[in-house]
């Protein structure tokens, strides 16, 4: 999902999305969201 969509589903602002998609980031030792998806998914934590 676009971040601008899930700002907008939110009524937050894009710029508050990157930041708490980076400090999961941060804590996952990851670096983007395709790979934030995988350990979702490996962890069954991904919804569909």
């Amino acid at each position: 999902m676009a971040t601008a969509t899930i700002a907008r589903t939110l009524s937050v602002s894009p710029r508050t999305v990157e930041n708490h998609l980076q400090r999961a980031y941060e804590k996952l030792g990851i670096h983007r969201r395709t790979e934030l998806a995988a350990a979702l998914a490996e962890d069954g934590l991904m919804v569909r």
